[in-house]
């Protein structure tokens, strides 16, 4: 019996796996453009971000394979903004937010600014119940400024 006491002795416990306010990492990914974070991985709310902003970067029809994925903000964006254009694009934001599982677009806004388009989203992530505001700027010179 003495034995079995030292056995107890002997047994180390691990501490828990520290988890984000979120919870555990379920989405994991990569990104290099970044260049403030130590490494590129990306997590959980960021990543799906950068999905996002990965996916409006993609003029339609560039895709191989695939003519359908990718904006069309690109081809209009010198176009005067009459309410047809922003019906088009309106439709088309919707069309990509609904494309991505892990998210649902509340209210979608599509204004002119300086010089281009600004888009401004009310996003709901799913799996965090997390509401949230992107902003998307289309500039005539820049290109995309996502906020």
């Amino acid at each position: 019996m003495s034995s079995n006491a030292n056995l107890y002795n002997k047994v180390v416990l691990k501490a828990p796996r520290q988890e984000s306010a979120l919870g555990p990492k379920t989405y994991k990914g990569f990104s290099t453009i970044n260049s403030e974070t130590e490494n590129f991985h990306l997590f959980d709310l960021e990543l799906i971000k950068q999905d996002i902003i990965n996916h409006f970067h993609i003029r339609q029809g560039e895709r191989l394979m695939n003519p359908s994925f990718g904006t069309i903000i690109w081809d209009v964006l010198f176009e005067p903004l009459t309410d047809q254009v922003k019906n088009l694009i309106t439709q088309n934001v919707n069309s990509i937010m609904n494309s991505d599982p892990r998210v649902v677009a509340d209210q979608i806004s599509v204004t002119q600014y300086e010089s281009g388009i600004q888009i401004q989203c009310h996003l709901t992530y799913l799996p965090y119940n997390v509401s949230q505001t992107m902003q998307l700027k289309f500039d005539q010179a820049n290109g995309l400024l996502a906020q």
